[in-house]
């Protein structure tokens, strides 16, 4: 793996490049004044399921949890087509 050292400022400047670096598999060395502080490589195929990537948002304060909603059921209402595209007109006239 191809290794890339930058300093903090330059990687502040450039994440968004430096993560589609790090996609195509090299690794970034970040430094603070030449000296290597940190390191951007690629994850490990890890995926997130919506309940975990939830607490992550929370515990970064991005969201609030709401306890009346946390026992509500999300599964999708099935209606006929034409009940959903006339459910759908009605909401929009409502806006």
């Amino acid at each position: 793996m191809k290794k890339n050292y930058i300093g903090i400022r330059e990687a502040r400047i450039n994440l968004s490049k430096l993560i589609r670096d790090v996609r195509d598999g090299m690794e970034i060395v970040i430094t603070d004044r030449g000296t290597p502080v940190a390191r951007l490589v690629p994850a490990q195929g890890q995926t997130l399921s919506l309940e975990e990537r939830i607490k992550n948002y929370e515990s970064c304060g991005l969201i609030e949890s709401s306890p009346e909603k946390k026992n509500i059921d999300s599964t999708p209402i099935e209606l006929p087509r034409e009940n959903a595209q006339r459910y759908m007109r009605e909401e929009r006239k409502d806006e």
